[in-house]
């Protein structure tokens, strides 16, 4: 499997994890998540690989965020996942794909942790 970067490119911390993998000379898959953004099922999915809690795959300092009110502790899981696949602004970046691991690239040194 070819690694796989989550990507923005109008994002430093993503431009700089890309940047660092194409440098070590890695085959990286780009996926402009914006463009092409996952699915509630692929999201489910990432979250498992990313072993980390909804909440962290967030950007909180997204319009969205706010007017969303999902900051909310009553939100669920769901809730998050759902809002999102329907704005994928929201998605932390970059997440880092390779195999069955991935990862929060911030900092962009992270991507190499599981490579």
């Amino acid at each position: 499997m070819t690694t796989r970067i989550l990507h923005n490119p109008r994002c430093s911390k993503s431009r700089e994890a890309l940047a660092l993998l194409e440098s070590q000379g890695h085959t990286i898959e780009v996926v402009d998540y914006l463009k092409t953004p996952l699915t509630l099922a692929e999201l489910q999915a990432l979250q498992q690989l990313l072993a980390v809690p909804v909440r962290d795959m967030l950007r909180s300092n997204e319009e969205e965020f706010l007017t969303l009110n999902l900051a909310a502790a009553e939100r669920s899981d769901a809730d998050l996942l759902a809002a999102l696949a329907a704005h994928p602004r929201l998605l932390q970046r970059p997440i880092v794909l390779n195999k069955e691991r991935a990862v929060i690239a911030r900092p962009p040194e992270l991507a190499l942790s599981i490579l």
